[in-house]
């Protein structure tokens, strides 16, 4: 089973994901003649308590991306009362430690836009648990490390 195992950080289980445009996305592009965006290198950090991956909103400027919706969402911050927020089908792929497994591909997975408190942490999504569900997380706080298999 294709897996990496990384040091936590004094902020969590950080680690490196690419981010591009869906399948969908791309074969309109392709048919239209247009050129496809490049997958964009992240910072991520892997959130057992968010539903649903949010990704900052300057990735999906990089991408050059509009809204293919919005959805409600509730957080610490928001209290009791949900708050609008985008939606945004993206194609995410997360390697593996060893270069001769697949990465984790997942072609069309629809994330919530997040304002600049991502970025200002020092990364640009929260790996939510609809990535996780894909997923075996281990996490293992006596020897500092994570470890996720898919």
């Amino acid at each position: 089973m294709p897996h990496f195992t990384l040091s936590l950080t004094q902020q969590g289980a950080i680690l490196i994901a690419f981010i591009g445009v869906s399948a969908a996305r791309e074969s309109a592009l392709k048919e239209a003649g247009l050129p496809v965006p490049k997958f964009l290198k992240i910072t991520a950090i892997v959130d057992t308590g968010a539903t649903s991956t949010c990704v900052d909103h300057s990735v999906f400027h990089g991408l050059e991306l509009t809204p293919t919706g919005s959805v409600l969402v509730k957080t610490p911050s928001t209290g009791l009362q949900p708050v609008p927020a985008d939606q945004y089908d993206v194609a995410l792929f997360v390697p593996s430690s060893d270069a001769s497994h697949i990465p984790l591909s997942i072609m069309t997975l629809p994330v919530i836009c997040c304002n600049d408190f991502l970025q200002s942490q020092g990364f640009h999504a929260l790996i939510g648990r609809d990535v996780l569900s894909h997923c075996v997380l281990v996490y293992n706080g006596g020897e500092n490390t994570f470890t996720l298999a898919y």
